[in-house]
C-alpha cells in the first residue's frame, strides 16, 4: 500500500519543512506546487507564466491548471510507492480532484496532516522571512547578513515588503480559500491534526507518530469496508 502524504497549513505553519523531512526520512518523493511552478516558470511554459501573474498579484492560481499540473506529476514512476504533497490542495474544488486521482492510482489511501500555529505567530513569521533563490525555501530572516540557506546553501533574498500587513492579507486569503479544507478532510480516519507552535524537531516527532497513525486507522477502515461489502 502506497503512503500517499497531504501536508497542510497556513503560510508560515512549517509544512514545507516538515515536508522535506518526511520525504528524506520515508524515501518518497516531495511534490511542492510552488516547486513545479518554478521550474515551469524558468522553462518560460505558458500555464507556469499564467499562474505566477496572477500569484504576484496575491491571487491564487486557476484550479483548472494546478491539477493539470499535479496529475502530470503523479504519473511520473517515482510515485509508485507514494508521495508528499506540499501547497496542493488548496481549495476543496481541488481537493475533490486529487479524489478523482487517488481513486484512478489505486494505490492506498490520502493520509491528511494539517498542521496548525497562532495567527500571531503567523504574522510574526511571515514578516520575517526570506526565500530562497535556489530551492525556494522561506526560512525566517538570518541575523547574519550572509547566512545561506538551512536546506540547500543557496543565497537568500528578504524583501522589505514582507511586512505585518502583507502578512495578514495572506493570511486571509488563505482562511477564505483553503481553510475550509479542514472541513472537508477532517471527518476522514486518514485525517490527523498537529500542533505546529513548537520547534520543528518536536513538530517532526508529532508528525510522523500522526502519519503512522491515520495509515492504520485508513487501513483498519478500509478492510471494515470490503469485508461489508463482501457480505
Amino acid at each position: 500500500m502506497g503512503l500517499n502524504i497531504v501536508i497542510l497549513g497556513a503560510p508560515g505553519a512549517g509544512k514545507g519543512t516538515q515536508a522535506v523531512r518526511v520525504s528524506r526520512e520515508r524515501g518518497l518523493p516531495h511534490i511542492s506546487t510552488g516547486d513545479i511552478l518554478r521550474q515551469g516558470v524558468k522553462d518560460r511554459l505558458p500555464v507556469a507564466l499564467l499562474a505566477k501573474e496572477k500569484m504576484d498579484r496575491g491571487e491564487l492560481a486557476d484550479d483548472a491548471t494546478i491539477v493539470e499540473i499535479v496529475r502530470g506529476r503523479l504519473v511520473r514512476s517515482d510515485t509508485g510507492a507514494g508521495f508528499i504533497l506540499d501547497g496542493f490542495p488548496r481549495t476543496v474544488s481541488q481537493a475533490r480532484a486529487l479524489d478523482v486521482i487517488m481513486d484512478e492510482r489505486k494505490e492506498g489511501p490520502l493520509l491528511v496532516v494539517d498542521i496548525g500555529v497562532p495567527h500571531e505567530e503567523l504574522v510574526r513569521r511571515l514578516s520575517r522571512r526570506c526565500i530562497c533563490s535556489k530551492c525556494g525555501a522561506n526560512p525566517e530572516r538570518p541575523e547574519n547578513a550572509e547566512a545561506k540557506c538551512p536546506r540547500c546553501g543557496g543565497s537568500l533574498v528578504c524583501r522589505t515588503d514582507d511586512t505585518a500587513e502583507v502578512a495578514i492579507e495572506r493570511l486571509r486569503i488563505y482562511a477564505q480559500a483553503t481553510k475550509p479544507l479542514v472541513e472537508y478532510y477532517s471527518g476522514r480516519p486518514s485525517f490527523c491534526a498537529v500542533n505546529g507552535h513548537r520547534l520543528p524537531e518536536q513538530v517532526a516527532r508529532e508528525v510522523s507518530t500522526m502519519i503512522d497513525g491515520a495509515a492504520a486507522r485508513a487501513a483498519a477502515a478500509g478492510a471494515e469496508a470490503r469485508g461489508v461489502g463482501g457480505r
